[in-house]
C-alpha cells in the first residue's frame, strides 16, 4: 500500500530489545481538508534509517504494510494494528522550496536606446 502525506513529527530510534529497534513517524493525511487524519507509522530494524533525511513539513509518499494481530490477556482479546514502512519517497520541493522559474535575461547594455524601435 502507499499513501501521500505531510510529516508532522519524527521520533527517535528506540532499541526495544537487543535484536529489535523501531522509530515512529506521525503524519497528516489531508485528502479531505475538513477532516485531516493524524496517523502513526513505524519503521523497524534497518528501515529506521529511511527517516533520517525526512523533515517536519515534508510531503512524502509512504509505502507500507498493514499488519494486525490479536492479543489475549486475562480472557480479554484485543486487536493491534501497525503501519510498517518499507519504502519512503520524499517529494522534492515540499518544504517550502520553490522551483526556479525561467525568466529571459533583460538586456540593459544600452540604457539610452529607444525601446520603441524594434530590430525587425
Amino acid at each position: 500500500m502507499e499513501i501521500k502525506v505531510r510529516c508532522k513529527s519524527i521520533g527517535d530510534t528506540q532499541q526495544v530489545s537487543e535484536k529489535f529497534k523501531k522509530r515512529d513517524l506521525i503524519v497528516i493525511e489531508e485528502s479531505n481538508p475538513n477532516y485531516p487524519q493524524v496517523l502513526q507509522f513505524q519503521a523497524t530494524q534497518d528501515k529506521v534509517n529511511l527517516l533520517d533525511e525526512l523533515r517536519e513539513g515534508d510531503e512524502v509518499t509512504i509505502h507500507f504494510n498493514l499488519n494486525g494481530r490479536e492479543f489475549t490477556k486475562d480472557g480479554k482479546t484485543s486487536v493491534f494494528n501497525s503501519l510498517n514502512i518499507w519504502k519512503l519517497d520524499i517529494n522534492k520541493n515540499s518544504s517550502g522550496d520553490t522551483k526556479p522559474q525561467y525568466q529571459a535575461p533583460l538586456d540593459v547594455s544600452n540604457p539610452n536606446e529607444d525601446l520603441d524601435e524594434l530590430p525587425f
